[in-house]
C-alpha cells in the first residue's frame, strides 16, 4: 500500500515536468527557427535597399506602392528609369524591373550588374503580356529571381527576398 501512494506522489509532478519540458522545447523552436527570420526581414526593413527600374508612370506607381504600405524607408527606395543609369543601382539588395520597360538587352545588362546576393524581382502585369523566351532564359541562369504577375503580390514577394537574402 505504501508504494501505491509514493507512485501517487510521483505521477502528481509528470504532467506539469511534460509541460515545463513542451515549453522549453517550444522557446527552443521559437529561437532558433521564427526569431532569426523576424530578425533578418527587420533589419531588411530598416536599412536595405530596393532599386526600381521603371519608366514613365509606373516609376511612380511602383514607389508609390512601397512608400504607401509604411514598411521601407523612402530613401531606400531608388528609381532607375535610363539604361545609362543602371550603374545607379549598385549596392541595392534588391532588385525590381518593371519587365514591359525593359528590352531582353537591357535586361541583360541589369543581370550583368547584379551581384550573387543581390534578389532580383520581375514585375510582367498579366495586361501587358508575357515574357519572352529568352528573357526567362537569362533570368534561370541567375539565383534569388522571383517572377510575379500580379501587383498584389509584388510587396510580398519583396519581403520574402528580402527575408531568404537577409544572410551576411
Amino acid at each position: 500500500m505504501h508504494w501505491i501512494e509514493v507512485f501517487l506522489k510521483i505521477a502528481r509532478w509528470v504532467p506539469a515536468l511534460l509541460t515545463m519540458g513542451a515549453v522549453l522545447y517550444g522557446g527552443y523552436l521559437t529561437a532558433t527557427g521564427f526569431l532569426p527570420a523576424i530578425w533578418r526581414l527587420g533589419k531588411g526593413l530598416r536599412k536595405r535597399e530596393i532599386a526600381i527600374f521603371a519608366k514613365g508612370d509606373e516609376v511612380t506607381n511602383l514607389k508609390a506602392l512601397f512608400e504607401d504600405s509604411k514598411l521601407f524607408k523612402q530613401k531606400n527606395i531608388r528609381t532607375v528609369t535610363q539604361a545609362d543609369s543602371i550603374g545607379a543601382a549598385e549596392g541595392a539588395t534588391v532588385f525590381l524591373i518593371h519587365s514591359p520597360d525593359w528590352t531582353t538587352e537591357e535586361l541583360q545588362r541589369i543581370l550583368s550588374s547584379k551581384r550573387d546576393r543581390t534578389a532580383l524581382v520581375v514585375y510582367v502585369p498579366q495586361s501587358r503580356g508575357r515574357l519572352d523566351e529568352k528573357a526567362i532564359q537569362l533570368l534561370e541562369q541567375h539565383r534569388n529571381v522571383t517572377l510575379v504577375n500580379f501587383r498584389g503580390r509584388l510587396l510580398n514577394d519583396v519581403l520574402v527576398s528580402m527575408i531568404t537574402t537577409g544572410y551576411e
